[in-house]
């Protein structure tokens, strides 16, 4: 009977030992399980971190694309006097008027009654004729221009054409103006001519509510 009670009590002892280690096991494989939300929410935040980077980037090349899209040999404008790249934020005529190079041309809108129209007007397309296009013509013929205003406004609006055609568009385009003739285009690259007489001298510049081809010439109405 020792013998048998010698052997139940090992028996027992080996069982709680083997009950002891299984809990133990148990627990350690709990306490595992403890650390994957941490890795779930490392996974989280690297992808919240990578979304905000993807967002960032996206924004900043946005930013980027919308700025100086204009090109052409005269679009520098001397530092201080105000220049092209002030001239997306204001509508046409008023963004003309803060541009030295085209001192006349703003003066000329004003003498026509044309500043409000063109300012309020939507998607339209401006061939603005700078300073030395009009100090090209003959003071005589100028001086008479800017004194006829039914003249000088029928002048004006053959320079405007309803779109905002992209300098792709000028390959070999036709655009019918505010006046109601037909203005031509034609070039390639950052070479163009319009209606065979002016050149385009700075290009594919964005207002509010326009696009700006600045050319060396003031265009006759046929």
């Amino acid at each position: 009977m020792d013998t048998m009670l010698r052997k139940n009590t090992l028996t027992v002892t080996v069982s709680a030992a083997a009950l002891a280690f299984g809990l133990t096991a148990c627990g350690d494989m709990n306490g595992g399980a403890e650390q994957t939300p941490e890795m779930g929410e490392v996974e989280e935040t690297t992808e919240n971190t990578e979304g905000m980077e993807e967002e960032g980037t996206d924004g900043g090349n946005g930013d980027t694309g919308a700025m100086n899209e204009y090109f052409g040999p005269e679009c520098e404008v001397p530092e201080g006097e105000g220049g092209y790249e002030d001239m997306p934020e204001d509508p046409v005529a008023t963004a003309i008027a803060g541009n030295p190079a085209l001192a006349t041309l703003s003066d000329a809108i004003e003498q026509a009654g044309l500043a409000e129209t063109l300012d309020s007007a939507e998607d339209i397309t401006v061939f603005a004729p700078n300073d030395d296009a009009f100090d090209a013509l003959p003071q005589e013929e100028l001086d008479a221009l800017l004194a006829d205003q039914e003249q000088l406004s029928e002048v004006l609006n053959y320079h405007v054409v309803e779109g905002r055609p992209t300098p792709e568009e000028l390959e070999d385009g036709t655009f019918t103006s505010l006046q109601g003739g037909e203005v031509t285009t034609s070039g390639s690259g950052e070479e163009f001519t319009v209606d065979e007489e002016a050149q385009i001298v700075c290009g594919n510049v964005p207002t509010a509510n326009a696009t700006v081809y600045v050319i060396d010439g003031v265009l006759t109405p046929s």
